[in-house]
């Protein structure tokens, strides 16, 4: 699990806005502004126009705060939504979505017991609401609490069996405890559900510290498939290429690595490890040493320059 402040990247951030009522009479922006496929720019300026013009009134105008926090949020700009998600609460103290994302910016803050508070009451208002308990799972997590996260997950799972998301994040909390089986199992059905980067990167690492390396370089190689310009994919495969002693495999897939994300400092070291393993010295050399251009102090390419008599 890429949990809110990390790759989290890695977890899904929904617009809860199924309980605002639609109308014929909400015009474009109404549309753009609560639509669950458009950008954040576009929602914080859609919304901005309903807001505005007040052409929407009630849960409605909440709805409309609601949404702009939420694109706000999406762009980090967590001080502008917090203060739209309190004016939604202050329009409509029943209305779960402004609850559910206000704790989301609280969570960015790294103010978790706030957040579970506003997860607590979005949960009040909609106990059906499975991104509310998914959310709160996630600041327990963060909060090192993973009984509480795993229960959230598991609510959130038989609230909504197909929410990808909370499959990868229960998935995460067996993995911390070791269970390797049940992680596997939860990883698969992320996969089945939305079959992306993450979701083929996270199975493989499972597979990698199970020991599976070639169901893990398999996993790589799926998330480089779906993905093919993205560094991680390659450089997890190099990993693996390296470890089964497939040096000329991993030193190609380095080169990719290094071609979409060339400020990796690992991808340069393993390229330097994958280059002294093949008798390419100048190469490895020059390899270590940008590593420690880029981390100055990396013990493994200090050790490997003064091996090769570089240092």
């Amino acid at each position: 699990m890429r949990v809110p402040l990390s790759l989290m990247a890695l977890l899904a951030a929904l617009l809860s806005t199924a309980s605002v009522p639609a109308s014929a009479e909400g015009g474009p922006a109404w549309d753009v502004c609560i639509g669950l496929t458009s950008t954040p720019d576009e929602r914080v300026k859609a919304c901005s126009t309903v807001i505005d013009t007040r052409s929407e009134t009630g849960q409605r105008l909440a709805g409309a705060y609601c949404s702009r926090g939420h694109g706000l949020t999406e762009n980090r700009e967590l001080d502008a939504a917090l203060a739209d998600l309190d004016e939604a609460v202050r329009l409509d103290p029943t209305y779960a979505c402004a609850f559910n994302n206000r704790g989301r910016v609280y969570s960015f803050k790294r103010d978790y017991d706030r957040a579970i508070a506003d997860y607590d009451q979005a949960i009040k208002l909609d106990p059906s609401l499975a991104l509310a308990y998914s959310n709160r799972g996630e600041s327990r997590f963060n909060k090192g609490d993973l009984d509480g996260a795993f229960a959230d997950f598991d609510a959130a799972i038989k609230r909504d069996p197909n929410y990808a998301t909370a499959y990868a994040n229960r998935a995460l909390v067996y993995y911390r405890k070791h269970d390797m089986a049940h992680a596997l199992a939860d990883y698969t059905v992320r996969i089945k559900l939305a079959p992306d980067l993450l979701a083929f990167i996270d199975r493989g690492n499972v597979y990698r510290d199970s020991e599976q390396l070639d169901r893990a370089a398999a996993d790589y190689g799926e998330a480089i498939r779906v993905a093919p310009t993205d560094a991680r994919g390659w450089r997890n495969r190099g990993m693996i290429r390296l470890y089964q002693g497939d040096n000329k495999g991993g030193l190609a897939d380095y080169d990719k690595a290094l071609q979409y994300d060339p400020a990796d400092v690992f991808s340069w070291n393993n390229r330097g490890q994958a280059r002294m393993r093949l008798g390419d010295k100048q190469g490895a050399i020059a390899d270590f040493r940008k590593a420690l251009e880029l981390k100055p102090g990396l013990q493994t390419a200090q050790e490997s320059l003064k091996r090769l008599g570089a240092l």
